[in-house]
């Protein structure tokens, strides 16, 4: 084939690849939309039925713990029942799907990532909505490519695409989202991903915000740049994050581990547990269950009492991994962005009380503190700042959290700490092995008989 004519049908290639991402875009925007507003209501119904409840006394009491142990065990039940797949983040699979080490999940893994993480983020678990939204994304551009009879390389990167228009979907955040598919999804720059991604994101956010407010998720006061003096402080933040990070990383293996260690329990008998001890928790702290977004908005305002912060970060911080240890749908960004922030408005208050001389913004600290977390754990730097960034619509921040990031990923990187969803991803393939092996144990055995 002469050069020039490969050249062309290259070109020709690229164009389709980008009038399927915009497709893509499209329908992740939209399914994107309708699960963040259908959490919206969820969310909403369960503090009701609290409220509602605590004028039944013990009865009531049972009924919340009783309604979120169902919800989980459901949500529990229908990932691994219909679409194992679905449990979980998601991200990891995903990773792995572009990796070459896993096939694509079945395409019903859409609705039951959709209907198993309302049941499970609704019921009051710490998990994100992010999760889902990526993995139903890149399923849907699985679709399409498979659709218009595109080949796997096309296929590829279709599901990056679509990865990141369900992350920009997920937190109104459209650059973040093509970021992290270069960053996180495929760990390197590849232009047709890129040029896909940036397709898909952009039509995912233009349609997203039909339905969803156009605005930061985040509201923050104006902040102020700082006192050149204050700028140590931030890298000494990072630090603090960093080992936090590596913390919160082993909490969350160890408490996977230890819940797939009670082989005996069901999982869905485990998720049930999990999900009634939410609702315990939901009985008397309403506030401190859920996503968390509720509460990074008020931690960001500083409207918390400043002694009531430190017991909420400790549960928030136990709870996201108890909550993963659960195998429903939901994702760990939104928890991530709560602790992170905790973290940072208690770093600031205290440096507040330790240099009251020095003009300290505790809200800055908590802003910059959502980055660094996020980057620690994840290991994802550009990522995180760009997140936080569009999140909060926040730029005066940007120097600080380059010096904070840079040391919240330094400090695991030097303990040797493995980012999350390497772990994670590790975890899925064992799992798939495992599944695999079982499937072909049973055929054996039919086989034989």
């Amino acid at each position: 084939m002469p050069e020039s004519q490969y050249h062309l049908q290259s070109k020709d290639s690229l164009v389709v690849l980008v009038l399927l991402a915009l497709v893509v875009g499209v329908l992740s925007g939209f399914v994107g939309a309708v699960f963040r507003i259908t959490l919206q209501r969820a969310d909403q119904l369960r503090d009701s039925l609290i409220a509602w409840a605590h004028g039944g006394s013990f009865a009531g009491f049972f009924f919340i713990v009783g309604l979120s142990a169902a919800a989980a065990l459901i949500a529990a039940w229908l990932a691994r029942r219909f679409s194992p797949h679905a449990s979980g983040s998601g991200i990891p699979h995903v990773e792995a799907v572009l990796h070459g080490q896993v096939p694509p999940a079945p395409y019903r893994l859409v609705p039951i990532k959709f209907v198993g993480g309302i049941l499970a983020i609704g019921s009051g678990l710490a998990l994100g909505r992010e999760g889902p939204t990526v993995q139903m994304g890149s399923s849907i551009a699985h679709f399409v490519g498979q659709v218009f009879r595109r080949d796997w390389p096309d296929c590829r990167v279709l599901i990056a695409a679509g990865a990141g228009a369900g992350l920009a979907t997920a937190f109104n955040a459209p650059i973040a989202g093509a970021i992290f598919v270069l960053e996180e999804l495929v760990q390197k720059f590849e232009h047709r991903i890129a040029i896909a991604a940036l397709a898909a994101s952009a039509t995912a956010i233009a349609v997203a915000r039909t339905l969803l407010p156009d605005a930061p998720d985040f509201i923050v006061a104006p902040l102020s740049y700082g006192d050149p003096v204050t700028r140590p402080l931030f890298f000494v933040l990072g630090g603090v994050i960093g080992l936090l990070a590596v913390t919160y990383n082993s909490t969350l293996l160890a408490t996977v581990a230890a819940a797939e260690r009670l082989r005996r329990l069901p999982v869905e008998a485990r998720a049930g547990l999990i999900g009634a001890a939410v609702g315990t928790l939901g009985w008397f702290v309403p506030t401190l269950i859920g996503g968390g977004d509720a509460i990074t908005q008020r931690t960001l305002a500083n409207t918390e009492t400043l002694t009531l912060v430190p017991v909420a970060f400790l549960v928030r911080f136990l709870l996201g991994p108890v909550s993963y240890a659960a195998s429903t749908p939901g994702g760990l960004f939104a928890p991530l962005l709560t602790v992170g922030a905790q973290s940072g408005l208690l770093f600031g208050a205290a440096c507040h009380f330790v240099f009251p001389s020095v003009d300290i913004q505790p809200e800055a600290f908590a802003v910059v503190g959502m980055a660094a977390f996020f980057t620690g754990v994840v290991r994802t730097p550009l990522t995180g700042i760009v997140l936080v960034t569009e999140m909060t619509a926040s730029v005066t921040m940007l120097l600080p959290m380059l010096g904070a990031c840079c040391v919240a990923m330094l400090v695991p990187t030097l303990m040797r700490n493995a980012p999350i969803y390497d772990s994670l991803r590790e975890r899925t393939l064992r799992s798939e092995r495992g599944r695999q092996g079982e499937i072909g144990r049973k055929q054996t055995l039919r086989a034989r008989h």
